[in-house]
């Protein structure tokens, strides 16, 4: 019997962090065969040639290469186009009984909708979520409707995409996939983490991570000038930021990040990219995560620590009691940061639980792929929900 080949793509330096133990399982099954496409920031010098760190994990079979020399609506919908039609000639060399992908970007749209065309079966997973503040909320959902199989991170987003028209013995709530990194990676301690970033910890510390809002026009600067006003009001704080993604107006946020840690190099450090295993390491000895990036709904509870959320990037997603929601404006920033250290917040933290999951997602998920019959997937009837109660008059 062959292999069952499962072609697994990957854009961005966090996504790689959430699939790296699904592919672990995928390669060490015996029933199974790896196949690796990397595409995305992972090909950008810009972003850091984070491909060279996928190399010592995994074989990469293919480099999908998008114009990312802009990050304009324009050079974006350019460089979905490319992609699409490299995607397609990549499918046609590698022959993949499964495509795997995680979550809502753009390069991820085009790698759908090129295996869609192509008849390749697609199992998405993080469906369901919304994010209302985002153009990821579309994709997401338009990911979704051209999948065939669903990996959820909780019931909640299960049933989300039930009512999008999937059928419930296709969706699968699995738990998030960053919870199980949390259990698998040995996290450095905090002397390793400071040698590993070459920065000193103080008493009090925040990772920063925010990203463009990108169905907001020219807020970018805005908004973050507002967070860096409120980091400079902030006592004994050291800050440790991780730059924007491809987004549009990402350049802007990493150029604000670039000339405020040369303003305060006494104080601040920043990274193109953490990677996992320094993420996750920082997240033990920080005070809260700042921004508007998921992790600080996702990951950061594991470590019963707060997030101050700013703005509406996340809006709509499931979020645990550690969350501070604020409005992107100094002032109600440090509001945030003063309920973050009061007492009663610090004290429910103990007994914070994380909301997605107890990190088994690539078992499970391994499981599924590996089982599914494939004959009749491609077609999809669209699965009704019958409403109760429904005024169908208006």
């Amino acid at each position: 019997m062959s292999k069952r080949k499962i072609c697994v793509v990957t854009g961005t330096r966090a996504e790689y962090g959430l699939l790296y133990w699904l592919m672990k399982e995928i390669e060490a099954d015996k029933n199974l065969e790896l196949q690796l496409i990397v595409t995305g920031m992972h090909l950008s010098p810009e972003f850091g040639l984070t491909y060279k760190e996928i190399e010592k994990d995994f074989k990469i079979d293919k480099k999908i290469e998008m114009l990312l020399s802009s990050d304009t609506a324009i050079g974006v919908s350019k460089s979905m186009g490319l992609a699409q039609i490299s995607f397609t000639e990549a499918y046609e060399e590698l022959k993949p009984d499964i495509l795997v992908v995680l979550g809502d970007r753009y390069e991820i749209f085009s790698a759908v909708a090129s295996a869609m065309i192509a008849n390749i079966p697609i199992a998405h997973l993080h469906g369901g979520e919304t994010t209302e503040g985002a153009f990821d909320e579309s994709i997401r959902h338009s990911i979704t409707k051209m999948s065939h199989l669903h990996f959820t991170a909780t019931n909640e987003y299960r049933n989300r995409v039930i009512q999008l028209g999937e059928h419930p013995s296709r969706v699968f709530n699995v738990g998030g996939m960053g919870i199980e990194n949390i259990k698998r990676l040995k996290l450095l301690s905090k002397k390793a983490l400071e040698d590993a970033i070459s920065f000193k910890l103080n008493k009090k510390n925040i990772l920063v991570t925010f990203h463009p809002v990108t169905l907001e026009s020219t807020t970018a600067k805005k908004q973050f000038q507002e967070l860096l006003n409120a980091l400079d009001e902030l006592d004994e704080t050291h800050i440790i930021f991780t730059k924007a993604n491809s987004d549009t107006d990402g350049r802007v946020i990493n150029s604000m990040i670039d000339e405020y840690v040369e303003k305060n190099s006494d104080k601040s450090i920043a990274f193109t990219s953490l990677g996992q295993l320094r993420y996750l390491s920082t997240l033990q000895y920080v005070n809260a995560v700042v921004g508007n990036s998921s992790s600080g709904l996702i990951e950061a509870p594991s470590f019963k620590i707060g997030t101050i959320n700013i703005g509406d990037r996340q809006k709509g997603r499931m979020m645990a009691k550690s969350i501070i929601n604020c409005k992107p404006s100094q002032n109600q920033i440090l509001k945030a940061f003063d309920r973050l250290y009061s007492i009663e917040f610090q004290e429910g933290l103990k007994t914070l639980e994380n909301p997605y999951g107890n990190g088994c997602a690539s078992l499970k998920i391994v499981e599924e792929i590996k089982n599914i019959d494939l004959k009749n997937i491609l077609k999809k009837a669209f699965y009704d929900i019958q409403f109760i109660g429904v005024d169908n008059e208006n």
